[in-house]
């Protein structure tokens, strides 16, 4: 158990600037999830050992430009568990070569997964979490109910799965108890929010990662449903008061105010500051600029494994702040503070090759989000004697 603020992010491994650095090990996937973001799914691009060894090489060595004191090597597809055999080659390669070089990433890393969860309890990758289960970090994800989950995250026939991953969740749960599931939210499944947060409660995953596609899919009066969703959610937890023992982080105390351009003014997300690399050994600053990952745009390349990183094609990306790529409307909105964005999906909407566009589809949802944040935190303070929603007011999460 650990001390827990309902709406706040936990304290985790790593507060500290960690190095993210992310094997696209496959470029396939069981299933073809009808909001997935990846464009250009196939059986073919699959990274081989050679071109992971050279990559681990280069950053070990090039302690001059990697000085972050901790790494997460982030394995991802596709579905990463479909190439589990080449992952554990290449974590026992990482390991073994951060301590011949007496790495200080060698006492400070993790392998990290984002998984469908189909093939969680397969034996193999079994093996590999006993083998690395005290530096793994590992989500399922499982978008909430069943009819939910069913609509969006489908095998290529259209049969849902979620049979197949709802009956690895308490495997799962007894090895890593503390793990949170991301739930991604598009129009169509709108409607299922509430039920689907409390069925993932009820599985017994406390922590509930939500958020909303980033992409122009949204209709009108979808602001509306989200923030009924919402409300009738905040109404449940403050009635059972599950801000003790649960969280979801469409309720934050942090968002919905106008942003201080100084504090404020940073970029939302880390591209350009992680590195992915493919199955080329081909260096993006996110794999969202992956080729992939694109739509429209050209993929941005910055290097490659052999070569090393361009540091004039990366230059761009680590200037990125929030300031030089809004709008002045979004610059001045009253509650601009938590609004998100994807840096990828800005480039390839963009009207040029720019990165610097910022790609404004979620507005209407952000603000539908605060307005039910707001409805939360105004009914928490009756509850709480009147604390305001800044008040650090300890909970203990029981998961």
């Amino acid at each position: 158990m650990m001390d827990y603020i309902f709406g706040k992010n936990p304290k985790t491994w790593g507060e500290a600037v960690a190095k993210n650095v992310t094997l696209i090990v496959t470029e396939d996937c069981q299933l073809r999830c009808r909001y997935c973001y990846l464009h250009g799914k196939n059986h073919q691009n699959r990274m081989s050992f050679d071109i992971a060894r050279q990559t681990v090489e280069y950053l070990l060595r090039e302690r001059q430009i990697f000085t972050e004191q901790s790494v997460i090597w982030d394995f991802i597809g596709g579905e990463p568990f479909l190439e589990i055999e080449l992952i554990d080659q290449v974590s026992d390669y990482i390991k073994r070569r951060m301590y011949e070089e007496s790495h200080p990433w060698f006492n400070s890393y993790r392998f990290s997964f984002s998984t469908n969860g189909i093939l969680y309890d397969h034996p193999k990758v079994q093996k590999y979490i006993e083998k690395n289960k005290t530096h793994l970090s590992i989500g399922i994800t499982i978008d909430g109910s069943q009819p939910k989950h069913d609509m969006q995250r489908v095998y290529p026939n259209g049969r849902g799965s979620y049979a197949d991953v709802v009956r690895n969740v308490p495997l799962w749960l007894s090895q890593f108890p503390g793990s949170g599931s991301k739930v991604t939210v598009s129009h169509a499944d709108l409607p299922f929010i509430f039920e689907s947060v409390l069925h993932l409660w009820d599985l017994g995953i406390k922590s509930v990662y939500i958020n909303v596609v980033f992409e122009n899919v949204w209709q009108e009066g979808d602001d509306m449903i989200l923030e009924e969703q919402l409300v009738k959610l905040a109404d449940y937890v403050l009635l059972q008061r599950l801000f003790t023992k649960a969280n979801a982080t469409f309720f934050s105390d942090s968002i919905g105010q106008p942003l201080d351009c100084v504090r404020d003014n940073q970029n939302w997300c880390g591209a350009g500051k992680m590195l992915a690399v493919d199955y080329k050994g081909d260096f993006y600053p996110c794999i969202r600029f992956a080729p992939y990952s694109m739509a429209k745009q050209k993929p941005r390349c910055i290097g490659n494994c052999f070569e090393g990183i361009d540091q004039n094609k990366l230059r761009p990306f680590l200037a990125l702040d929030r300031v030089s790529q809004s709008s002045e409307e979004c610059i001045k909105c009253e509650v601009a503070r938590g609004c998100a964005w994807c840096q990828g999906l800005n480039y390839d909407e963009a009207d040029s090759d720019t990165i610097y566009q910022r790609a404004v589809f979620i507005c209407k949802m952000h603000k539908a989000r605060v307005r039910a944040n707001n409805y939360y935190w105004e009914r928490f303070r009756k509850i709480s004697g009147g604390q305001d929603r800044s008040a650090n007011i300890k909970q203990i999460d029981l998961r």
